[in-house]
């Protein structure tokens, strides 16, 4: 059975994730630039709504940030 988070839990651990992320990124050099600055934007927005206790936009950050991968 899978543990079941509360939003409050699930964004930082996402924002967490992503951000374990951008070194990958940065590794494959300027080709990832693009990517490099929308992941930091959504880091930027993720942290806002989470700081703000904004629920809909932290949902909404919490899904664009589960769309990074490696």
């Amino acid at each position: 059975m899978s543990e079941v988070k509360t939003l409050g839990d699930a964004l930082p651990d996402e924002i967490a994730r992503v951000t374990g992320l951008i070194p990958i990124y940065a590794s494959c050099g300027p080709v990832a630039n693009i990517a490099l600055a929308l992941m930091r934007a959504s880091l930027d927005r993720a942290t806002r709504a989470l700081a703000a206790g904004d629920v809909v936009a932290m949902v909404e950050c919490l899904v664009d940030l589960q769309g990074y991968s490696a």
